[in-house]
């Protein structure tokens, strides 16, 4: 009995320091997402989506993607805030291609997300921005494509709710934000450290290599495929993505893994499936996973 409790308090020892490890070099990462992410929220978010809606006055054709997809990542709202925002804006007539690109690549990424993936390195941080930002282009322009002339999206039962931020003092308003930011990304953030410290305690390093690293398919398609049912919480993967790539992931395959997580995160396939009805749900989980498959090789071969 002695014996058992002595190498379960080695254990704990071994993981308690990749913990704090791991903590120590994620947590200020995360502070500053959810202070910058609820600054944004507070004081930028109605000039955002008031940008957007002006543009429904420009006659860019299908180039409006390209603004509507940069909107898109500047938007601090998650998919179950965007969604009800671009059901206000097709009432009022918006084009379906230029929501599709703002839809897609506000799931993907946001400001908070942005300055949590500093953590990354410089490298895997643009990789995101730019992956991300091109998949809200071939969104757009297949919707273009495909459905000029027919409805995408249904929003019937969506409607714009109203902002929680409306307190008259500023800064309570923004505490409070920074206090509900904190409740929704806390526990996940944890639960992403921990995971990182028993994968770096228990997962031999070899296995990673050989599963994520070099340029083969498999490490890829197996990066995409897994991004699908572990993604919870941005904040929650970086630490995990962090160690992976300490271990010998390739950048295409976090780059895959980056995309096909947020983009299939299972609190956000509900809704989606709602707004998009079952045949043009299955067409988006097909095109994530063939995007993020080609431009995790892509970024493999070139990177």
């Amino acid at each position: 009995m002695d014996e058992i409790i002595r190498i379960l308090h080695r254990e704990f020892v071994y993981v308690w320091y990749y913990f704090t490890l791991q903590f120590r070099q994620i947590a200020l990462y995360w502070v500053l997402g959810m202070v910058i992410g609820s600054l944004i929220s507070v004081f930028a978010k109605d000039g955002i989506h008031g940008l957007f809606a002006g543009m429904q006055k420009k006659k860019w054709g299908v180039l409006g993607i390209i603004p509507a997809c940069l909107l898109g990542i500047a938007s601090p709202l998650c998919m179950y805030g965007t969604i009800p925002v671009a059901a206000s804006f097709r009432k009022q007539g918006m084009r379906q291609d230029w929501l599709a690109a703002f839809m897609m690549a506000s799931i993907l990424l946001n400001p908070q997300l942005i300055i949590y993936s500093m953590a990354l390195g410089n490298v895997a941080l643009i990789i995101r921005i730019v992956s991300c930002f091109f998949c809200g282009i071939v969104a757009g322009l297949l919707v273009y494509v495909f459905y000029q002339d027919k409805e995408f999206f249904n929003f019937e039962g969506f409607s714009e709710k109203k902002s929680r931020d409306t307190h008259p003092n500023l800064l309570l308003r923004y505490l409070f934000n920074f206090g509900r930011n904190v409740k929704a990304t806390g526990l996940y953030f944890l639960i992403g450290v921990l995971l990182s410290a028993l994968f770096m305690r228990y997962v031999p390093e070899d296995l990673m290599v050989n599963i994520f690293a070099g340029n083969e398919a498999w490490g890829v398609l197996m990066a995409a495929t897994i991004g699908v049912p572990l993604y919870a919480c941005g904040g929650g993967t970086i630490p995990l993505l962090q160690s992976w790539l300490m271990d010998g992931m390739s950048l295409g395959s976090a780059a895959a893994f980056m995309i096909t997580g947020p983009a299939t995160k299972i609190t956000n396939l509900g809704a989606l499936k709602i707004v998009m009805g079952l045949k043009r749900f299955f067409l988006y989980i097909f095109m994530v996973m063939v995007y993020s498959f080609v431009v995790g090789l892509l970024i493999n071969v070139f990177a």
